[in-house]
């Protein structure tokens, strides 16, 4: 008989590996715990204290015990603020401008650059490029007959903000003004090259730029301003004239090929003195409200149709409330920061 040969055993079958679901609970666990580790998960929220009135005053006299919070004004402030000083990476540059004169344009650029000033820790300065003796640097104490004709001439031997800043007059509220000459003949010969030498010696030491620009559109710097602005700040007055040049500044830009520009703006309506017979403002408002981004009315203050060196602290309360409000408009168009982008991803 031949040999034993064993019989033949079948090879073994393995199912084959299914593939490891990628969202298991574990795996989202393990992904999430580190990040969710932070301050606002771990800590018990607190409801911020009270920062005026007698809100405060309760707050205090009851050994920090009883907080009703803040009115819905005040943190309305705290909100509007906060959107003032949010993170801005780079340089943002906002051009004000309108076809009459005698509107309020200056004045806007001045009060709204020292909003931003006075709430912001970086560097705002305003510039007045009008081609016709501007007056913006009447609207701060003058600590320098420096004007940017001068920087220009200089332009070699600015190397550090200090350089730039022999050449500017600032106000307490840390409003830096860089001004106009006052030779109007010498003013035309300020030209779309000479802006934009400025502009870019300007934003390596400052995060905002105001342009407080002539009431011409034709002037020979009006196209580089425009092309270098981030923002478009259109300001009118109360009155009819007023309104009827604001929009036709926005009609000019739209047909020039600035409409894009156009449709991110703010306009400001500057409030006329009480009369009878006033124009109706909301109907104004409404009408902007239709071209522009947003609208913002600021009302009729005394100490702002003086003319002269703007103090926020003399300005009534309704008036510093509506240039927070254009401020926080403004800036509701900053650029995201990268550290806000990671955020949301």
């Amino acid at each position: 008989q031949g040999a034993f040969t064993p019989p033949q055993q079948a090879p073994v079958q393995h199912a084959p590996q299914q593939p490891r679901p990628h969202n298991t609970n574990a795996d989202q666990q393990y992904a999430v715990s580190a990040r969710d580790l932070s301050t606002s998960l771990l800590l018990k929220q607190v409801k911020p204290a009270p920062t005026t009135g007698w809100r405060k005053a309760l707050y205090q006299l009851s050994g920090r015990y009883i907080n009703v919070g803040n009115s819905a004004k005040e943190q309305r402030r705290i909100e509007l603020t906060k959107q003032v000083n949010q993170p801005l990476q780079g340089c943002y540059k906002i051009a004000l401008l309108s076809l009459k004169g005698g509107v309020g344009k200056t004045t806007t650029t001045a009060t709204l650059g020292s909003t931003f000033a006075s709430l912001r820790g970086d560097r705002v300065i305003a510039v007045d490029a009008n081609p016709d003796r501007g007056t913006l640097s009447q609207k701060i104490p003058l600590e320098t007959p420096a004007t940017v004709r001068n920087l220009l001439r200089d332009e070699q031997s600015i190397e550090k903000y200090s350089d730039v800043r022999s050449y500017t007059s600032q106000s307490r509220h840390r409003l830096e003004v860089l001004a106009s000459d006052s030779d109007p003949a010498v003013s035309e010969a300020f030209s779309a090259d000479d802006y934009s030498r400025t502009v870019t010696m300007l934003e390596k030491f400052y995060s905002i730029v105001l342009t407080d620009c002539g009431t011409g559109l034709m002037h020979s710097a009006m196209q580089t301003i425009l092309e270098e602005a981030d923002a478009l700040v259109v300001v009118s007055s109360g009155s009819v004239d007023g309104a009827r040049s604001a929009s036709a500044t926005l009609d000019w830009l739209d047909a020039h090929g600035y409409r894009e520009l156009v449709s991110r703006s703010v306009a400001v309506v500057n409030a006329v003195r009480p009369r009878s017979g006033k124009v109706d403002l909301p109907k104004v408002v409404e009408h902007f409200e239709q071209r522009c981004r947003l609208v913002r009315l600021i009302p009729f203050d005394p100490h702002l149709e003086e003319g002269a060196e703007i103090e926020l602290e003399r300005l009534r309360l309704k008036t510093r409330n509506a240039l927070l409000e254009l401020a926080a408009a403004v800036a509701s168009d900053f650029p995201a920061s990268s550290f806000a982008l990671q955020d949301r991803r």
